[in-house]
């Protein structure tokens, strides 16, 4: 099949007098989990990110540290994996030393990416229909579902207030008006929601935003039938995509706000005819990071919602694993759902659950499908990590799991990860003010051991939103400043190829009583059996202690027997 369509693709590229044409995860909303997938249509790979350059000759898959093991077994048959940000396109071509014409999607790419990726290495050149759509129809979304309101009680704040804040910010800055491309923000300034993404609750829609606070928003008619009619959007005026250059045309003012991420080139073109286009940044990222009281408090009540479910799973798994029972990946992937669907407030999944045992542990994004579900085995470690969406929130945990007796290597390297765990928890925000800092912390006690993991520590987590959210991140490459109510998770892990995966994960905000602290949202038993104690010192077998008596406190009255005395062995 991928053959076939490469085959399509290229006569398509040679048709449009091109050398090559870049494939990006992405839609057009900039979202990861994107409808239609085309970088899967044309190279089966099933990453949350990543893009394919395909040239007349030779086809390259660029993708991140997570998922080189996994790219190599999708897609590895057809084209040449390149791990980035070590290598780009531009490396690629200036090699090859001839004056090429890529093709490119304006609606699936920023001028900034553009220019990361390529660089003056070659000629880019907008396509105007989409090139695998041509070869494949895309998917179509189902628009049957309509945006809904967040009452203020859940938000926390109104939607004038945020308006209010941003206008600020916008006058200080003398930009006239903002085009707020990224659906997440607008999903927290305008407090709404929707369902038009399988694993988060973000509507998708884009708005300009003016300076004297009038508000044109762009989505599809038939999903907005409901919040149209509320007093809240009374002085909002709707409309499709197709009218955005019209509406252009009608505002006031010369400087015009964009967000280089998100921001396509075709947007941008447009923008650019009528004003002058300054500052790259959207407020609302860094101003929807910092959670007021109310998101706080229902984080923290879908997070111990939650822990519930996944006491109950691991307590199940480990009964059935040591009781001889085959158990496999998918399986116990729809077991743990079952759990999370026995809370009314449970929605759906936040992403798709990673189950795997072995050497499928190792592949750091591995997805069970049914043709790669393996049993569970005894004597193997299990890496669980899968969140959920609630009635208000988001999770999102990992937990590697024992069924019996590992080696004194497996155990220390286990426990390198969970010193790492700890360090980032305890960390003086005083001191260690950004993502950056805190990374090296995490990662030390595995360096010291000439050992590491191609993956950020931490990634900032949305209220009931997207379970990846920025700016803020715990990585080698992250400079903003953490603050009050920002919520990260800390996922700190160790791979081997072909044998297993390590990773504990939990969601953590900043807390600021006397001085800025982080404090666990997640609360579920670390898996005891994994520890060398010798390992540890007296604060962090104290950390452990103290973090499973909060568990056990905040769950003994919804469990039983076994199941209860089970729980209270991690104290």
């Amino acid at each position: 099949m991928i053959k076939k369509r490469l085959k399509k693709l290229k006569k398509l590229i040679v048709k449009n007098n091109l050398d090559g044409y870049i494939v990006p995860k992405n839609d057009a909303y900039f979202s990861e989990f994107s409808i239609p997938d085309r970088l899967n249509t044309i190279s089966n790979f099933t990453g949350s990110f990543g893009y394919a350059l395909i040239l007349k000759n030779n086809n390259y898959l660029f993708v991140d540290g997570r998922y080189t093991i996994q790219a190599k077994k999708e897609s590895g048959k057809f084209f040449n994996i390149i791990e980035i940000p070590y290598q780009l396109p531009k490396d690629i071509i200036n090699k090859l030393n001839v004056n090429l014409s890529i093709g490119f999607d304006p609606q699936l790419f920023t001028n900034s990416s553009l220019t990361r990726l390529f660089h003056k290495s070659c000629n880019v050149v907008p396509v105007k229909t989409n090139l695998i759509d041509q070869i494949k129809l895309p998917e179509k979304r189902d628009i049957a579902y309509s945006f809904y309101s967040l009452k203020q009680e859940i938000a926390g704040e109104t939607i004038n207030s945020k308006i209010s804040r941003l206008i600020k910010i916008l006058k200080k800055n003398k930009i006239d008006n903002i085009f707020i491309s990224a659906p997440e923000n607008v999903a927290w300034l305008l407090n709404i929601r929707g369902k038009d993404n399988p694993y988060s609750p973000i509507p998708n829609c884009k708005i300009i935003l003016s300076i004297n606070k009038k508000i044109f928003f762009f989505s599809c008619p038939k999903k907005i039938k409901k919040i149209r009619k509320e007093n809240s959007f009374k002085n909002i005026e709707f409309s499709t995509y197709k009218n955005f250059f019209k509406i252009l045309k009608l505002l006031k003012g010369r400087n015009f706000s964009i967000d280089s991420s998100t921001c396509s080139v075709a947007n941008q073109e447009m923008i650019k005819k009528r004003f002058n286009i300054k500052g790259y940044n959207d407020p609302c990222y860094l101003m929807k990071s910092i959670k007021n009281k109310k998101e706080i408090h229902y984080m923290k009540n879908s997070h111990i919602e939650d822990g519930l479910a996944l006491i109950k799973f691991i307590y199940w798994i480990k009964n059935e694993i040591n009781n001889g029972k085959k158990v496999s990946e998918l399986e116990a992937q729809i077991k743990l759902e079952k759990f999370r669907k026995l809370n009314k407030n449970y929605l759906y999944p936040s992403f798709n659950t990673i189950a795997g045992t072995g050497s499928n542990g190792a592949i750091i994004h591995y997805r069970a499908t049914k043709k790669s579900s393996k049993t569970i085995r005894k004597h193997e470690l299990f890496l669980c990590d899968s969140g959920g969406q609630y009635k208000y929130g988001t999770t999102d945990v990992t937990r590697t799991i024992s069924f019996s007796k590992h080696k004194t290597k497996i155990k220390n390297i286990y426990t390198k990860v969970l010193k790492g765990h700890i360090a980032v928890t305890t960390s003086n925000l005083s001191k260690y003010q950004t993502g950056k800092q805190i990374d090296i912390r995490a990662r030390r006690y595995l360096n010291e051991a000439g050992l590491d993991y191609a993956h950020g520590t931490g990634h900032g987590v949305g209220f009931f939103s997207n379970v990846h959210e920025g700016p803020q991140s715990i990585s080698k490459y992250n400079n903003i400043k953490l603050m009050k109510g920002m919520i990260l998770s800390n996922e700190p892990g160790f791979y081997k190829e072909n044998q297993f995966g390590i990773r504990i994960e939990n969601l953590i905000y900043i807390n600021n009583k006397k001085k800025p602290y982080f404090e666990n949202l997640t609360l579920a038993p670390i898996e005891k059996e994994l520890i060398n104690n010798d390992l540890l010192n007296k604060e962090e077998k104290k950390y452990l202690k103290n973090y499973h008596i909060k568990i056990y406190n905040t769950y003994k009255k919804f469990l039983f027997g076994k199941e209860k005395d089970w729980l209270r062995s991690h104290i």
